[in-house]
C-alpha cells in the first residue's frame, strides 16, 4: 500500500491545539516549560512565547510598555496562524496573559494562569508599590536574591538555583526584572473587562508561595465566570506545577480546552 493509500485510508490528522505559554521573568520559556511540552505530547501545538521584555538588545527595548507585551502575543499567535488560541501564563507571563485577554478577549479560547505577577487590582497594584518597587533600589548583587525571596511565604527558604556558573541569559535578568516590576507597577488594566470573559479559565498556585497567590485567586474567581482554582502542596513561585508535576499540569489542561471544547 502506498504512501498516499494510507492516508485515504485513515483520514486526515486532527488539528493541533492552539496554545501560547508566556514565561515568568527569569527562566526563558523553552527552558520553563520543557517538561510540560513532554507531558502535554505531540497533538498540541505548543508555543513557547519570551517576554518581549527580552526582545533587544537593549533590555528593554525602547519605548517597552505592557502594550510591547500585548501587541507580542498577538503577533506570536498570527506568525503561527492561530486566530483563536489557548492562551498559558506563568508569573509575569500571566499577568501579560490578563493583560491580553482583556484586550483581545474574542481571541482567547480558554485562559490558564499560574501564579500571575499580579491581577491588576487597585489592591494588588499597591502590594506591589509596597514590596516591589522598593527592591530595584538595591544594587544587582541584592536585587536578586531579595526578588527571589519575597516570592515564598514568610519562613520558607528559596529552593537552590542552578549549579554552576549562570547561563549567558543571567546577565539581562536584573535589567529586564526592574524593567518589568517598573513597568507592571504603571499599568492600567480594565480589569472589568474581564467579566464579559466567559470561557473557561484555570488557576493554579502553590502553597509555598507567597500568600499573595491565595489573594489573587479570591479576586479573580470574582471576575471570572467560569474559573477553576487548584492548589499545588509542597510547592512554590520558584519550583511551580509546571516543571514539578507537569502530567498533572497537563492533565488539568486538557481539562481545561475540553471543558471549553464541549460548552455550548
Amino acid at each position: 500500500m502506498t504512501q498516499d493509500m494510507v492516508r485515504v485510508v485513515m483520514g486526515p490528522s486532527p488539528p493541533r491545539v492552539p496554545v501560547i505559554f508566556l514565561p515568568g521573568i527569569v527562566a526563558p520559556a523553552t527552558l520553563r516549560f520543557a517538561r510540560l511540552f513532554e507531558a502535554l505530547g505531540d497533538d498540541v501545538n505548543a508555543v513557547p512565547k519570551e517576554l518581549e521584555v527580552y526582545g533587544g538588545p537593549p533590555v528593554p527595548p525602547p519605548h517597552y510598555s505592557l502594550a510591547t507585551e500585548i501587541d507580542g502575543i498577538a503577533q506570536a499567535a498570527d506568525e503561527h496562524g492561530f486566530g483563536e488560541f489557548h492562551l498559558y501564563g506563568h508569573s509575569g507571563g500571566g499577568a501579560c496573559a490578563l493583560a491580553f485577554t482583556a484586550a483581545h478577549p474574542e481571541r482567547v479560547l480558554t485562559l490558564a494562569l499560574d501564579e500571575p505577577a499580579t491581577d491588576f487590582s487597585p489592591q494588588d497594584m499597591e502590594e506591589m508599590h509596597r514590596v516591589f518597587l522598593p527592591l530595584l533600589e538595591l544594587p544587582p548583587d541584592r536585587m536578586m536574591p531579595a526578588f527571589i525571596n519575597a516570592q515564598m511565604r514568610d519562613g520558607v527558604e528559596p529552593p537552590p538555583m542552578m549549579e554552576g556558573p549562570p547561563p549567558p541569559w543571567m546577565a539581562d535578568r536584573p535589567a529586564g526584572v526592574a524593567a518589568f516590576v517598573r513597568m507592571l507597577s504603571g499599568a492600567d488594566v480594565a480589569v472589568e473587562r474581564l467579566k464579559a470573559f466567559d470561557r473557561h479559565v484555570y488557576y493554579s498556585y502553590n502553597s509555598l508561595s507567597n500568600e499573595t497567590w491565595g489573594r489573587k485567586a479570591e479576586r479573580l474567581s470574582e471576575l471570572f465566570p467560569n474559573m477553576t482554582v487548584e492548589l499545588y502542596d509542597g510547592l512554590s513561585h520558584l519550583n511551580s506545577s509546571h516543571a514539578a508535576e507537569p502530567e498533572r499540569v497537563a492533565a488539568a489542561l486538557r481539562r481545561l480546552w475540553d471543558s471549553e471544547a464541549a460548552a455550548p
